[in-house]
């Protein structure tokens, strides 16, 4: 675990966003939750609401190793985002265009657009020992992970693998 200081991004529990947050800024650790409004459609009405612009993410701003290992004791904080063996990092103009972005007015509408594996998928692995391979999306976990099906020579292999091995 290297140079751990800066933005980093902490995966929590659905809908723990702004509890987490919440907590994160008690302990005075700097935190930043982009929400953005969006009117929401009932059948009977609609209603204006603040929602995460990153659904079960919320950045921290890591000073030292004390914060880093303190963000995770917070109630609802499951895991650092990581790509392999590094935490993913964001640096400071990202997470200022991030503010920007929320905060600008004359923006409606904001949304993200992460394209998600779906069970039945066929995809490519495209880092670690079993780069290259194509696999069959079986199950989708909580822990940002997917369990793949490797046909080849003609048996089935069943693996866990990090969902940033996975590219479309």
């Amino acid at each position: 675990m290297t140079n751990t200081t800066g933005w980093h991004v902490v995966y929590v529990k659905s809908r723990h966003e702004k509890k987490v947050h919440d907590q994160l800024q008690e302990i005075e650790i700097d935190s930043f939750l982009p929400m953005v409004t969006t009117m929401k459609q009932w059948s009977d009405r609609k209603k204006k609401i603040s929602k995460p612009l990153f659904p079960s993410y919320v950045f921290v701003n890591i000073k030292s190793s004390m914060d880093f290992h303190k963000t995770l004791s917070v109630d609802g904080a499951s895991a650092y985002i990581s790509f392999g063996r590094e935490y993913a990092k964001v640096p400071e103009k990202e997470i200022n265009q991030i503010k920007y972005l929320v905060g600008a007015k004359e923006l409606t509408d904001i949304e993200t657009n992460a394209p998600h594996a779906k069970v039945g998928e066929i995809k490519k692995i495209a880092y670690g020992s079993l780069s290259g391979l194509e696999c069959e999306v079986l199950k989708i976990n909580n822990t940002n992970k997917v369990i793949v099906r490797i046909a080849s020579l003609q048996q089935n292999i069943t693996a866990t693998l990090p969902m940033s091995y996975i590219s479309n």
